[in-house]
């Protein structure tokens, strides 16, 4: 046996470990959930209204509006924009799902364009050529956990006259030029998956904007389209957040900025290890653009024979991910878009390249270490 791989007998690296984030704080959590469990008031109240507050004074913006999911937060969002058939959204090929998705479920048309190869963000140069008479609005995805180029964005949406609507599902706390993500367009919808730097304890995601009419419309459309109950002014649907979701959130948000500052420390150390390893001219590491404070949801790199080096890390017990093996254009839920292979180079090499290594804040030292030799050894072994 090598000695770069004999760790792999006694080191373990899962993707992601909250057990040590939820020691922290199970006592005050637990007490949270208590006092909504004793209150008995679970849809909607005095929790939720006290997260919203605390969470538009986070982001910097005067209006938070709790709800069910990042998916639904896109939905409600389209929806309180007036989003319907025949208006286009322009938006990344490369992201989670629920990004196009929202888009067709709001009954528009979805029109894809490619990244930017050292970000994985849109490219506002891409989205600047896609613009059309029939164009409604933009969405750019904070991916990974770093800004979009907002400012680019927001100035070809402003000169079009279409509004900004931002992903931010993967970004919140993360910065550009010192604004938050979620605060510089119409609105940023947040999700708190609990794999998020910020986590639920299920699903639970969030509207925030500077807009008060806009606010307003999306609480109505939140809780099906009724100020009253049973008196419905427009279709909206059941978009709520629940009040243990928020007790939850309220405990958890406090702690964010530290825990994002670990991941980006774990970044750092990442980039040491990878240097002193005689690594980084053969793995591309992310980068962190001046002037934007990355939360890394994900730590992101690109490795050739992406799918071999991925089976030989799990054999070595190092747990990573893909974050996206199909760009949007090639599912074949979107065929009638009309897009083909080749239409977007950029976002299809990084379907095929890039890898997601574990980066929480929890991770010690010698599991850094160990993910690090490990994919040396694996890259190795692919003669790459």
């Amino acid at each position: 046996m090598t000695p770069r791989s004999q760790p792999a007998q006694a080191v373990a690296v899962p993707l992601l470990d909250l057990s040590a984030q939820w020691s922290a704080i199970r006592d005050e959590t637990l007490a949270a959930i208590t006092r909504v469990c004793d209150s008995q008031r679970f849809i909607l109240g005095p929790e939720v209204e006290a997260f919203e507050r605390e969470m538009a004074d986070a982001i910097g913006v005067p209006h938070a509006i709790g709800v069910s999911s990042g998916t639904d937060a896109l939905l409600v969002a389209l929806m309180a924009l007036g989003i319907r058939a025949g208006d286009e959204v322009i938006t990344s090929t490369y992201s989670f799902f629920a990004t196009a998705g929202s888009i067709v479920r709001a009954g528009a048309r979805p029109v894809l364009v490619d990244i930017d190869p050292v970000s994985y963000n849109l490219d506002p140069a891409e989205v600047a050529s896609a613009l059309t008479p029939r164009t409604r609005a933009i969405m750019p995805v904070h991916l990974y956990g770093q800004c979009a180029d907002l400012e680019a964005i927001d100035r070809i949406a402003r000169g079009a006259g279409v509004a900004v609507i931002e992903d931010a599902a993967q970004a919140l706390g993360s910065r550009l030029h010192g604004r938050q993500a979620g605060s510089v367009g119409l609105c940023g919808c947040f999700s708190f998956f609990p794999s998020k730097n910020l986590g639920a304890f299920g699903d639970a995601g969030l509207v925030a904007t500077s807009d008060a009419g806009f606010a307003e419309q999306v609480r109505l459309l939140r809780t099906h389209g009724a100020e009253r109950q049973y008196h419905h002014r427009v279709v909206g649907g059941n978009f709520r957040i629940d009040a243990l979701q928020a007790a939850v959130l309220r405990v958890k948000a406090p702690h964010l900025d530290a825990w994002s500052d670990a991941r980006r420390r774990n970044a750092d150390r990442y980039r040491d290890l990878f240097d002193a390893a005689g690594l980084s001219a053969r793995v591309t590491l992310p980068v962190e653009i001046a002037g934007h404070r990355h939360i890394y949801n994900q730590f992101v790199v690109r490795v050739p024979h992406r799918d071999r080096v991925k089976a030989l890390l799990a054999a070595r017990q190092v747990a990573t991910a893909v974050y996206y093996p199909v760009p949007f254009h090639l599912q074949e839920c979107f065929a009638s878009l009309g897009y083909a292979e080749g239409a977007f180079p950029h976002a299809e090499a990084a379907a095929r390249e890039t890898l997601a290594l574990p980066v929480y804040g929890e991770l010690t030292g010698t599991q850094l270490a160990h993910v690090v030799s490990s994919l040396g050894a694996a890259l190795d072994e692919v003669g790459a």
